[in-house]
């Protein structure tokens, strides 16, 4: 082989080796971002509560119609953090029945059927809560509200 055979072959390993690295470097940067940003979320259940289901639909309003969302909710703040917590112990009894040894199907079929009913509970709470507040929202309030929906569930498989 000749001396510019070697040198071509000694540029394409070194422009193949270097992109090999970038690729390594980039991805390990944005794992180690990534983990940055993770750790700066709160590792608390507040994001599930239920003042902060009615933040996220108050961020998308004008002033002062998420203030008087927020009024509201706060008028009703004990009734709907009970039915919260309500939903949350019907989902842990789904998650004891699931981990049962031995296994009772009729146990975890009971436990969902009063998951469903704790949640409708909750739904209605804030419903009556969101409702009750629209009266009181201008039309561009009002508006904002009908176009709003709510996040994807994380544990969602259906599109």
């Amino acid at each position: 082989m000749s001396l510019a055979g070697e040198n071509r072959s000694v540029r394409w390993g070194l422009l193949i080796s270097l992109a090999v690295n970038l690729f390594f470097v980039g991805t390990i940067g944005a794992l180690a971002v990534r983990s940055y940003l993770a750790s700066e979320l709160p590792v608390t259940q507040s994001r599930r509560t239920a003042e902060a289901r009615i933040d996220r639909i108050a961020a998308t309003l004008p002033a002062a119609d998420a203030a008087s969302l927020r009024a509201k909710f706060e008028s009703e703040r004990a009734t709907a953090e009970a039915a919260r917590e309500a939903y949350d112990r019907s989902l842990e009894q789904v998650r004891t029945a699931l981990r049962a040894e031995p296994f009772d199907g009729s146990s975890l079929t009971a436990a969902m059927a009063d998951a469903r009913s704790e949640r409708v509970a909750l739904d209605q709470v804030l419903h009556e809560i969101i409702a009750a507040s629209a009266a009181q929202m201008s039309p561009e309030g009002r508006s904002r509200l009908a176009d709003w929906t709510p996040p994807p569930h994380p544990m969602s498989c259906v599109r």
